[in-house]
């Protein structure tokens, strides 16, 4: 079992004793977070249904620079079923073919506007009721954000100030050398993999000095960001580690300070930052459909529902033990967005801009963004944008060991607690994927990944000091098998 890093070894002394805390006294700041009841009414889950394929078009059309048509043909309807418990996740399929009848039958409409960037789904069924309506809104230099019918936070109005891309060789800038000549191993390996995953934008092959091999498909080009999804996750857990390095966070094994869990008289205060970082906290969302009451663990509302993502998340209660059970969920890490938004506010920093500055802009990532909510959170669990050559560099990063360009951004460490799954039942690390179950079986078990939605990747191989990204369609399939081949091929340096 590997050793996590002690970032600040003092936070380890307790109290020599038990501490009553008591209740007529009130505490600054006082209170406990108000549940959210998740509504999953038939109503409210076609409303999600509507507001997450008007994001997909405004990503599709507005970030990622897709034809409008193109768009249209890569659109896979997302059905969005009611929220599971603790043993199940859910399953939309049925949903997905019901909302594909719809739109053969007239029943949705689609448009969009590109000058103001907005998307609008209406999906007219005379039998269930009134028009649903879902909309979608991509300010430049923005992700997609949900927005309903509503209009976002002005803030989103204006783009953050990035740090320009640099000119300067790969990784540290964006000057990619043309490849060498790939081996033939290699190249069929690669051949076989795209043929059989149509919806797949391209793969890029890195060592930490240069790009090594990249293809694209159809759709793709060394200079188009496509969505990542949960990969973003990583990009969370990295900051984290940053703001430990940097001192602005205590420990990893210290409660969460979340805003709204400052009150110690809650159970929430029995997470810990290492809890939400391996998807360990317990949290869970009351849910209701008319009167029917029932506890769902998906916390995918940020992508479904135009709200403040980071109250929602902490407003989430505790319903397993925490540390206890692993259950992948996006809330977590919208907490840790919120810690991370406090923390730099701590700080007197602007928050959207320090975000990219404290890691991603210094990391080149010039092609990064990060969708918004409606309040102007950034999007902490997923949705973020990049090129494959700029999402590499994060891989890159963990490679040497959290130095970039001579400068130490994670404590030295960092990499070994976080690539490394440290409790059983479960290959997943600190917002990482391991291979200690072997889904790969080209790898060894400790390598690790960035992991999104539709088997989107970012392989950290720090054995044959190499990274792999491969960057797909939403919702289109993509033949693993073949992709373990091309793993195959890069360890044994075909």
């Amino acid at each position: 079992m590997t050793q996590a890093p002690a970032f600040n070894p003092a936070w380890a002394a307790t109290p020599g004793g038990e501490t009553t805390l008591d209740s007529r006294r009130p505490l600054p700041p006082a209170g406990l977070p108000t549940p959210l009841v998740y509504d999953v009414s038939e109503a409210a889950l076609r409303l999600r249904e509507m507001n997450f394929a008007a994001k997909r078009m405004a990503d599709m059309a507005f970030v990622s620079g897709l034809d409008w048509a193109d768009a249209l043909a890569r659109l896979r309807w997302r059905g969005i079923p009611p929220t599971t418990g603790l043993d199940a996740m859910p399953n939309g399929a049925a949903r997905s073919q019901r909302l594909n009848a719809a739109l053969a039958a007239g029943e949705i409409a689609i448009t969009g506007d590109p000058n103001a960037r907005t998307t609008r789904l209406t999906w007219t069924d005379p039998s269930f009721g009134p028009p649903i309506t879902g909309g979608a809104a991509a300010p430049i230099g923005w992700g997609g954000i949900v927005t309903g019918t509503a209009s976002p936070a002005a803030i989103t109005a204006t783009p953050i100030p990035r740090a320009p891309a640099s000119g300067k060789p790969w990784p540290l800038g964006d000057a990619v050398e043309t490849p060498p000549a790939a081996g033939a191993a290699l190249t069929a390996a690669v051949d076989r993999f795209f043929a059989a995953s149509k919806g797949v934008y391209g793969l890029l092959i890195a060592s930490p000095d240069r790009v090594l091999f990249e293809r694209y498909g159809a759709g793709g080009a060394p200079d188009r960001v496509t969505p990542s999804w949960s990969m973003n996750k990583s990009m969370t857990g990295t900051l984290i580690g940053r703001l430990l390095h940097l001192g602005w966070l205590e420990n990893a094994y210290a409660p969460a300070p979340a805003p709204a869990w400052r009150d110690p008289r809650g159970i929430h205060s029995l997470i810990t930052l290492d809890d939400l970082l391996r998807m360990r906290s317990g949290l869970a969302m009351p849910c209701l459909d008319g009167t029917t009451p029932s506890l769902g663990f998906e916390g995918s509302a940020v992508y479904f529902d135009a709200v403040d993502a980071f109250a929602a998340a902490q407003a989430n209660i505790v319903a397993t033990r925490p540390g206890n059970v692993f259950r992948y969920i996006n809330a977590g890490i919208n907490v840790l967005g919120a810690i991370i938004r406090d923390r730099i506010e701590r700080q007197n920093l602007p928050y959207q801009q320090t975000v990219y500055d404290l890691l991603p802009d210094r990391l080149g990532m010039a092609s990064y963004r990060m969708s918004g909510d409606i309040a102007g959170n950034l999007i902490a669990s997923g949705a973020a944008f990049a090129t494959l050559r700029d999402w590499s560099k994060l891989a890159v990063l963990y490679l040497q060991n959290g130095v970039w360009n001579g400068e130490r951004l994670l404590s030295d460490g960092w990499a070994d607690y976080a690539l490394a799954c440290q409790h059983g039942g479960t290959s997943y690390a600190a917002t990482v994927w391991t291979n200690a179950d072997r889904r790969f079986p080209a790898l060894p078990p400790d390598a690790a990944w960035l992991s999104g939605a539709s088997d989107q990747r970012v392989f950290i191989l720090r054995g044959a000091n190499r990274v792999l990204a491969v960057s797909n369609e939403t919702d289109n399939p993509m033949d693993l098998a073949a992709l373990n081949d091309v793993l195959g091929a890069v360890l044994a340096g075909a």
